[in-house]
């Protein structure tokens, strides 16, 4: 069924679909209708789930923590300081290997108060344990809820699907909406590896002294060098269901590119249409979207970056005293290159300012005129020049 909705109630209606049996959450702008939807779909009847209403962030990630210890499929979801707030809970859901699923919308944090898109919030939680990946359109929203959880439940880890603030989250466009019974096919009931059992008691999230501590990390990082090749897996499986896949990055023209746009999020849609005009020019361009960030899939990127001449990465994101996190990854990923590309790190769209056409056209522009970056960040679309600090 093709249904005209927005973002977030794609993200709903896939959670309706996966049949989550526990969803907590604290409003918060702009994820505030994901959770609406899903209220009502209790309220209803349309979900056999429990919703529960809490008194903030913190608590929504403690409650969905003990639900799926106690072994059902549970789902929240936040924005911006929400996230922040579930910060401390959010390594307790990852090192308890609880496959929790989180829609995170991507707003920037304050102050100044600012309700509009911005990477830096999700990007903070990066070195938490949680799997990110980053959609593009409702329809790749929907679809990556779903295998968000079949690859959660089989890697034993904590997914995070992050879309952008009101460019997507409150934004309407077609969507296909799958039927019950194709998902089930796609998404069995969840077994948890382990649970709550009263005929069978134990002890859970007690003290790990040194003896054991390394050894649970390590773990961990051994279960997210599997998700690339599991998510491929789960990629191919939903694609000869639904005939939609994706993978953990798209190449776009990127075959004999000097030049590589890299981008993530709704911003790859007006990428595409940049370099579709660019080509008809004769120029030779090609875009890089990266879909999942944690693990980052640095061997993926390398094979398709390792022969170009310049990357040109637009982070709408910035750590404080080093650079873009999109362009660091980057850089850390082809450090090991024999040759490797100038790669130019620009900052563009903080806050929710527009990323437009002619914002790319000036990217590539810049690059292809230089020979190397200006600057470690170059910082694209300023309204004033800048001031002392």
């Amino acid at each position: 069924m093709r249904q005209v909705m927005e973002g977030s109630h794609a993200v709903s209606e896939a959670v309706r679909l996966a049949r989550v049996q526990v969803v907590s959450a604290y409003p918060i702008t702009p994820q505030t209708h994901i959770v609406e939807a899903l209220s009502e779909f209790c309220a209803e009847g349309a979900m056999n789930a429990r919703f529960i209403c809490v008194e903030s962030e913190h608590s929504a990630m403690a409650a969905v923590i003990g639900a799926c210890t106690a072994g059902v499929r549970a789902f929240t979801a936040t924005s911006s300081h929400g996230l922040a707030l579930m910060h401390e809970l959010l390594h307790w859901a990852s090192a308890a290997r609880l496959p929790i699923v989180m829609a995170e919308v991507n707003r920037a944090l304050g102050p100044g108060w600012n309700i509009w898109m911005d990477q830096t919030d999700s990007l903070a939680q990066r070195d938490t344990g949680w799997i990110q990946l980053y959609c593009e359109d409702g329809q790749e929203v929907l679809d990556t809820t779903l295998q968000a959880f079949r690859l959660a439940e089989n890697v034993h880890l904590p997914v995070m699907v992050v879309l952008d603030a009101f460019f997507l989250s409150h934004t309407y466009e077609p969507v296909n909406l799958p039927s019950q019974d194709e998902v089930d096919r796609f998404l069995p009931p969840f077994l948890p590896r382990i649970t709550l059992d009263v005929e069978n008691p134990y002890a859970l999230n007690q003290m790990s002294p040194p003896n054991v501590y390394m050894e649970m990390r390590h773990n961990i990082q051994a279960a997210m060098e599997q998700v690339p090749g599991r998510f491929d897996l789960v990629d191919k499986e939903f694609s000869s269901i639904f005939g939609r896949s994706y993978g953990s990055v798209e190449t776009v023209c990127c075959d004999d590119a000097n030049t590589v746009l890299v981008v993530s999020g709704t911003a790859a849609g007006t990428c595409r249409h940049v370099i579709s005009q660019l080509r008809l020019r004769g120029e030779k361009v090609g875009m890089l979207k990266i879909k999942m960030f944690r693990p980052f899939p640095a061997d993926r990127v390398r094979s398709v970056l390792g022969n170009v001449e310049k990357v040109a990465v637009v982070d709408r994101n910035f750590s404080f005293g080093a650079s873009g996190i999109f362009a660091q990854e980057l850089r850390a990923a082809l450090c090991a290159l024999d040759q490797r590309p100038q790669i130019f790190g620009y900052i563009a769209g903080l806050g929710g300012r527009d990323v437009t056409t002619e914002t790319f056209e000036e990217i590539y522009l810049r690059t292809r005129q230089s020979d190397r970056p200006e600057s470690e960040s170059i910082w694209v679309g300023l309204s004033s020049k800048e001031r002392e600090p």
